[in-house]
């Protein structure tokens, strides 16, 4: 995959993947601190989302992997973009 095709697939998955991220985070910080202030039972609504229950929409089985999947594809192309850097970087740091 070259430097263009990365920055494409990157540029292309981060907005799509901010939603349910956040979502992810979210929902799981706020039931935390429902349990931690012992109100728990009152927001296990939050939970069901958190896992990838929306309503009449039931995708609990293939959220959490197309999430992590998502995430981590987001990691490597950031990862190969960092690496790989500016060519006029990377030909100024050579003596």
């Amino acid at each position: 995959m070259n430097r263009l095709q990365v920055r494409q697939l990157h540029r292309f998955l981060a907005p799509i993947m901010m939603v349910p991220l956040l979502l992810t985070l979210t929902t799981g910080m706020l039931f935390q601190l429902a349990i931690a202030l012992g109100k728990g039972s009152d927001f296990v609504w939050l939970l069901a989302l958190h896992r990838g229950k929306f309503g009449s929409i039931n995708l609990e089985l293939v959220y959490p992997f197309l999430n992590g999947l998502g995430l981590l594809t987001l990691v490597v192309t950031g990862i190969l973009m960092w690496w790989r850097g500016p060519r006029s970087r990377r030909r100024s740091l050579r003596p």
